[in-house]
């Protein structure tokens, strides 16, 4: 009964009075016996803190003076220039007790406390230099921007509470607490939400993609599957088209980049192909003069003529085809120029006198005698069977 009385007496945690008091009279004789070598630290301290101080003054003028820069430099600056106090504070108390042979007690406590404000002050750094790689990836692009302003407050959300929640697990790790658990937890907790955001997430990824490898532009003309638009705007989750028949379209961000996308604008140059059939009844030497009509009327029309020659013999035609490059990325300019070359060789095979074959069929007939009856003309099988 008395061991229980001394066990439940006993206090799970240590006197904090005691500690003070314990930590006050090792200050009142490091300060009797070493107030020299105090004196000198904290001078050097001191004057660390103003070279510190000195220096953030300076790039958070560089900052200003440069708002609309956002090179490397810049970046480094724009870190340096969120350096806060207490960080430069910690940094010259940790100086002064390393240099003052402080007490264990005093020396534990700073020591916390330089830890905690270096793990928080290096997460604030790489946010603002991770921000500031972003902004200057899409900088470049002023299309995009307003698609990245739309982005960069969940862009710094995200960024913000992953670095700080490692800086909060390397604080408690170096505090001596068993972070296994919270690890443990905020995996399944990432998992959780990820899961049950994960058409959200797909999308805005998307999104970034598009923004940072930058496989269209808005203005730019794109094909895929059997839809051709302008893109007029890239969104967090959809991008949004116009069709070349005039109707807006809309498709996610994640199903566009799932498709074979074809850019026609970074083409120099366009290129069309046309298949043209002239009847059975065109002559030999007419036939070889084609390709030749066909260039003459690809050159006299601005156009670049590449080849054109028989391919074939159709069921009722003779077929030939004719390939050319308009030297222009503008689908309007390459639509203009298709239909004037297409009308030309319309003009030149009739004034040639070359006719356009399309789909015929020839119907013999027989009388039961196996003897061919009208409607040929007379003169042929059928006069004699009128004849009888």
């Amino acid at each position: 009964m008395t061991q229980t009385t001394d066990i439940a007496r006993t206090p799970l945690l240590p006197d904090v009075g005691t500690s003070i008091q314990q930590m006050m009279l090792e200050g009142s004789d490091w300060l009797t016996n070493h107030y020299v070598e105090l004196i000198i630290a904290t001078a050097v301290g001191t004057g660390f803190f103003f070279i510190l101080g000195a220096i953030k003054r300076f790039a958070a003028r560089y900052v200003r003076n440069n708002q609309n820069l956002t090179g490397y430099r810049t970046i480094i600056v724009t870190a340096l220039a969120r350096t806060s106090k207490f960080f430069m504070l910690m940094v010259s108390a940790e100086l002064v007790l390393s240099f003052a042979n402080a007490p264990p007690s005093f020396e534990r406590l700073v020591h916390v406390l330089f830890t905690i404000s270096m793990v928080v002050q290096v997460a604030i750094w790489l946010r603002e230099i991770i921000l500031g790689l972003i902004v200057r990836r899409t900088s470049q692009d002023p299309d995009q921007h307003e698609t990245l302003e739309n982005a960069m407050a969940l862009i710094r959300l995200l960024v913000t509470v992953v670095l700080f929640a490692i800086a909060a697990i390397m604080i408690l790790d170096n505090l001596g607490v068993d972070v296994t658990g919270l690890i443990a937890g905020l995996g399944v907790g990432g998992i959780a939400i990820g899961l049950a955001a994960q058409g959200i997430f797909s999308d805005l990824f998307a999104a970034l993609s598009i923004i940072f490898d930058k496989p269209f532009r808005r203005g730019e003309t794109i094909t895929y599957d059997d839809t051709i638009g302008t893109v007029e705007k890239i969104g967090l989750k959809s991008t949004r088209l116009r069709a070349v028949t005039g109707e807006e379209i809309i498709i996610s961000n994640t199903n566009l980049l799932d498709k074979e996308i074809i850019n026609f604008t970074r083409l120099a140059r366009r290129r069309t192909r046309f298949s043209i059939g002239v009847i059975y009844q065109t002559q030999p030497d007419d036939a070889r003069r084609i390709p030749a009509i066909l260039k003459k009327i690809v050159e006299d029309n601005d156009a670049v003529f590449i080849r054109s020659g028989f391919v074939g013999f159709g069921d009722s035609s003779i077929n030939f085809e004719l390939d050319f490059d308009i030297m222009s990325s503008e689908y309007e300019v390459v639509y203009e120029g298709r239909h004037k070359i297409g009308l030309a060789i319309l003009q030149t095979f009739n004034e040639e006198g070359l006719e356009f074959a399309y789909p015929t069929q020839t119907t013999f007939t027989a009388a039961p005698n196996g003897e061919m009856v009208l409607p040929y003309p007379e003169g042929g099988f059928g006069a004699r069977i009128s004849k009888d």
